[in-house]
């Protein structure tokens, strides 16, 4: 008979990202009698070996998630996962091709949707093997857009709101024409005048056509923002405009910009979600933070100075459908005034409100992070899960891991790779033990938790025990 449950592994990429709601997760997790493990994707990844038989909580299924879930699975671990970039996500085939692997979905025990459209995408996939189960639990960074979560963020609040004032955020999603690393881009930087462009890592599972169109269009709409950006500061000058980039962007492009004025400033501290509630409107084109704008009832507006609607509508629909649209800087100056003057609130009407329920389920109710933790109590009774580990396997897994830690590290040093320290850095800073244990206690006030302080240990570079 069992008399303990497995460690939930939880691995963060973008922390500004994917750190907060991921505790929320823990938090509830190990309240329900599961250890846990958070921290750095990479050394995670890198140090698989040494955890027990635990559940693995992936959040991709792509191809290069492929060789760590082979090696995973040989060591016993379950894998379950969500998709990080199925909320806003490319046409399906294109999704298809970029974001799910034949390989590593065939290693996977279940798949966490985050509402009814996202479910429906992948029942789509000839892939997907049929015993794979699809459930629908919404994900925990909607949980934190809830009402009665976001008191987690008041201490940010007013922080920002004391350093800033009234402001306009503007938030971009040029990632496939801005990276972080030029490789990273659509294509990559030619070394002489008129040599045709080879792909580069954005580009991935696209045609030539379509990637070549999206490179185009998001180059005309970067322009767009790019003089839009200290126009905004010249219109409003009561107003602070805080340019908010993609975690995977290079700030440079906008630093640049606001060395040029002195009301424009550009941050990626912290999750985007403090940010809204501190902000007068928020202003982007096709991006997530739309859709997040609108759950929390805060005035967005999508400027579409430039429109091509095989991308508008294929790709960036939702975020843009939840928000205010408009399609010259006129239109954009004064809806803002209006919103600012509150003459104006956010988009509203009962087609939004469908739309909405369509793509993000535990808008009410028990949270995601509840019903995900719910599936995992299923899956451990259903399969009988065992967690020890005999000498014998454990030479067995120093072994296998031993050549998956050399293919990691030799893509470490392949310019433009995921995997470089700086880019690593960049994506995941870091944060201290007692930085943890502050928010998981705001966390456990929040949601009610009993059971007093939770034990927080750093066991690798930027990975947390929590129990």
């Amino acid at each position: 008979m069992r008399t303990r449950k497995p460690t939930l592994i939880i691995p963060v990429e973008n922390q500004v990202r994917e750190l907060d709601p991921k505790l929320f997760l823990a938090s509830t997790a190990v309240a329900r009698g599961f250890p846990c493990v958070v921290g750095s994707r990479r050394e995670i990844e890198f140090r698989i070996d040494a955890f027990p038989r635990s559940i693995y909580l992936s959040k991709s299924m792509t191809v290069r998630s492929a060789l760590f879930f082979t090696v995973a699975r040989k060591l016993a671990h379950e894998i379950v996962t969500w998709d990080e970039e199925a909320l806003v996500h490319l046409p399906s085939k294109i999704y298809f091709s970029r974001r799910l692997s034949p390989l590593a979905i065939r290693y996977v025990s279940g798949l966490f949707a985050w509402g009814p459209d996202n479910a429906a995408l992948w029942e789509g996939y000839a892939g997907l093997p049929s015993t794979t189960p699809i459930h629908i639990t919404g994900n925990p960074r909607a949980d934190l857009l809830r009402p009665e979560t976001r008191s987690f963020y008041w201490q940010e609040v007013e922080g920002i709101r004391k350093k800033f004032g009234d402001f306009i955020l503007v938030n971009t999603n040029f990632n496939h024409v801005n990276a972080f690393y030029p490789s990273m881009n659509l294509f990559r930087p030619t070394k002489r005048p008129g040599q045709t462009p080879k792909f580069g890592r954005a580009a991935r599972g696209m045609t030539l056509e379509y990637a070549e169109g999206l490179r185009d269009h998001k180059q005309a709409v970067l322009e767009d923002f790019k003089k839009t950006i200290p126009a905004l500061e010249r219109e409003f000058p009561h107003c602070n405009i805080v340019v908010r980039p993609h975690p995977t962007e290079n700030q440079d492009t906008y630093r640049r910009i606001a060395a040029q004025c002195s009301r424009v400033h550009v941050t990626n501290e912290g999750n985007v979600v403090p940010w809204l509630l501190s902000t007068k409107a928020v202003v982007h084109n096709g991006c997530t933070t739309g859709l997040e704008a609108y759950v929390l009832g805060v005035p967005a507006v999508t400027y579409r100075a430039t429109v091509n609607e095989t991308y508008d509508h294929g790709f960036y629909r939702v975020p843009n459908l939840l928000s205010h649209q408009c399609f010259d800087h006129d239109h954009l100056r004064s809806t803002l005034g209006e919103i600012l003057a509150g003459r104006l609130g956010p988009a509203d009407g009962d087609e939004r409100k469908v739309l909405l329920r369509n793509h993000l389920a535990a808008m009410e109710g028990p949270l995601a992070c509840e019903r995900i933790v719910d599936v995992l109590d299923q899956m451990i009774e259903r399969k009988a899960l065992g967690y020890e580990n005999g000498l014998r396997e454990r030479w067995q897994r120093l072994y296998i891991t031993g050549g998956l830690r050399l293919v990691n590290r030799f893509k470490s040093y392949l310019p433009g790779s995921h995997n470089r320290p700086e880019f690593q850095r960049h994506r995941y800073p870091g944060v201290s033990v007692s930085q943890l244990r502050k928010k998981l206690a705001r966390i456990q006030g929040i949601l009610g938790l009993e059971g007093g302080n939770l034990a927080v240990e750093e066991i690798f570079d930027g990975v947390f025990r929590i129990h």
